[in-house]
């Protein structure tokens, strides 16, 4: 069975958001505005994105 991914993309700057929330889109695999990442669709990756979801744009 092929696991579920999630494209993920930075569409907002991170300056003046607060730390924890650059590391976590850091952590995500995201550098630069309109960076992509696919990741895998995992309750841990879904948590971040949560957090994170007025910086990026996620694609089922």
């Amino acid at each position: 069975m092929a696991e579920k991914k999630i494209k993920v993309t930075l569409v907002k700057s991170l300056i003046g958001t607060k730390a924890d929330h650059r590391a976590t889109v850091r952590g995500l695999g995201l550098r630069r505005l309109n960076s992509s990442a696919v990741l895998e669709d995992t309750p841990c990756v879904r948590g971040m994105i949560n957090k994170v979801a007025y910086l990026v744009k996620c694609e089922g």
